[in-house]
Parts: C-alpha cells; structure tokens; sequence
C-alpha cells in the first residue's frame, strides 16, 4: 500500500501537538471517493477539537488528522459512484462531524460530501469555502427561511462564516447589519452590509435596530443581549455550542443552534453563485502544509478575516 503525508495530533493540547507523519494512502469503498488534496480549510472547529473542546468526543484516539474542508483532484473512485470520475476537480465537507482527515494529501469520504468545485475561484482556494459556507447557508436559509427585505444581523460578520452569511443573505435579498471591528466596516459594506456597528464601542443592542434574524457567531452575552434587538416573531440562531434557548423561547422567539451537515445540493448552489461573481471566500493567509501549526495559532487568536487556507500544491 502507498503512503501519504498528513498532519496528524499526538494529544490534545497546544498547537504543537500538530506533527507531519505518512499514513497509508486510503482506498475508496462502495459509493466513496479518494480525493488528492489540493487546499484544505481551516476552520475554528479545528484547534478546539485539537485542544480537546469542540468535537473532541468524536476522536477514536491518537494520533489522528484533523480537518474537514477539502478540495482537490479525484484520485480513486469507489464502486457505485456515478457522479465523478477520476480527475474531476471536487470540494467539500468530509464526513463531518466524524473524523475526516482532511490534512493530508489524499482524503476518503462518502462521493455525497462532494460537489464539482467552482470554476470561479482556484482548485485550492476552493477548499476554503465548505464548512463556512455550508454552515452560513443552513443558518439563513434551512431556520432562518430569509427571503427579499429579510432584515438579518450577523454577528462576527468578518469572520469566516460571518463573511460568507453577509454575502448569501445579501444575495438573496435581505437587509444585513453586521457587527465587526472598525478596520472591516468598510469591507463589509462592499460585501453587502447596509449596516456595520462596531462591537467594540459600546452596546451594540442600542445602535443596530430591531431585525428578523440573528446569526450569532459569538454566543454567551451577546447571544442574550441579541433577543433585546429581534422583533416580535423572530429568530436567533447560534454557530458556537449552544446555551440556554429557554428565555428566548419564552419571549416566542424561534432559537436554535445550527450544528452543520455535508450537502451536495447546498454546495452545489454555493459553486454557481461563486461562479456567477455573487459569493466569494476572502482568505486572510496561505500557509504551506507543513506549517500548519502557525496556521493554528493565528486562527485561535480569534481576529482573522475570513478564512485560513492549508495549501498542499506546494
């Protein structure tokens, strides 16, 4: 059996804990496919579950490779697949929550988890859109049920989910206020905000206004005081764990928690509206493979806009 680099965590803690190793290479199943790996998407999800929060419970043990956001060249194609073939550029979400292995140069997961990539953007930066895009998509428009004059706010609105909601909601014709710093008021603006508040500059519940729907990407107070701003019928929704949704509940607020599923319809959606020039992932930094680990500690600073991308064309 051939073998393929990864990126594997020997125990959970800090972000050395991250080590190059080779694995054997994957081979694909029934209705699976083994993708080579051209970028791969950091996401918050990430360094919590390598810290031992996030989805840690779902590790079978050390070592193992994180990451979930791939994109790249089908490399192998299982029996019963009839959609891809081998050398057809695909992006996607492996196997989440499950492990999926997504640091490493060739990735197995079920061919559902995959859709053509887009054409718009490159093969690589594709990987950084999946589990972002596919968890702003679900919030919007699996709860939310946005539709045109929809006035939404987006918390975090910079960030790797908050920028790709901003977009989608825009697109689909809602209102966005976003919160973020005042360094990303102007950026938001062009991707679609009509509002930006600056979170750091006092309540931001007494400047946005009522909505129809929050997407709370930071949760603990803000998630509260964000029931103060929603209008009689709305909706919240929460992206980090969720809390107590009783007081909203009681105040006859729909509130939930969008815990993200891999969907091929949805990213194919997503690939078109890339395509069209309508949605774009803004990557703050490229790191090469092996160092991911500096890729890591950026992320759990909690400032980055938009989205970290592992690139293993290089």
């Amino acid at each position: 059996m051939s073998e393929s680099k990864a990126v594997v965590v020997n125990g959970f803690g800090g972000a050395n804990e991250l080590t190059m190793t080779t694995v054997d290479r994957p081979s694909a199943g029934p209705s699976e496919l083994v993708v080579a790996t051209a970028g791969a998407g950091l996401n918050p999800v990430d360094w919590k579950t390598r810290a031992g929060g996030g989805i840690s419970g779902m590790v079978p043990g050390f070592p193992f490779v994180l990451g979930w956001d791939v994109s790249g060249t089908v490399a192998e194609v299982g029996p019963g697949v009839v959609d891809f073939a081998v050398g057809d550029p695909v992006y996607g979400m492996a196997n989440f929550p499950l492990p999926a292995g997504a640091y490493a140069e060739h990735v197995l997961a079920p061919a559902v988890h995959f859709a053509k990539a887009p054409t718009g953007i490159g093969l690589v930066e594709a990987g950084a859109v999946p589990l972002a895009a596919l968890t702003a998509w679900q919030a919007l428009f699996d709860f939310g049920r946005i539709e045109a004059g929809t006035r939404v706010l987006v918390h975090a609105a910079a960030g790797g989910v908050g920028h790709f909601a901003v977009q989608l909601a825009a697109w689909a014709g809602a209102e966005v206020v976003g919160t973020a710093s005042a360094r990303n008021h102007e950026w938001l603006r062009g991707l679609g905000c009509s509002e930006v508040v600056d979170y750091t500059a006092g309540d931001f519940a007494e400047k946005t206004g009522e909505v129809d729907l929050v997407v709370d990407g930071v949760g603990g107070e803000v998630f509260d005081r964000s029931l103060d701003v929603l209008r009689p019928g709305g909706a919240i929704v929460t992206l980090p764990s969720p809390g107590d949704f009783g007081p909203a509940r009681e105040r006859g607020f729909r509130a939930d928690w969008v815990f993200v599923h891999p969907d091929r319809h949805q990213l194919e959606r997503i690939a078109a509206l890339i395509d069209e020039g309508r949605v774009a992932p803004h990557i703050e930094r490229v790191f090469a493979f092996d160092e991911v680990a500096d890729a890591h500690r950026l992320g759990e600073q909690g400032h980055v806009r938009g989205k970290l991308l592992l690139d293993l064309t290089r």
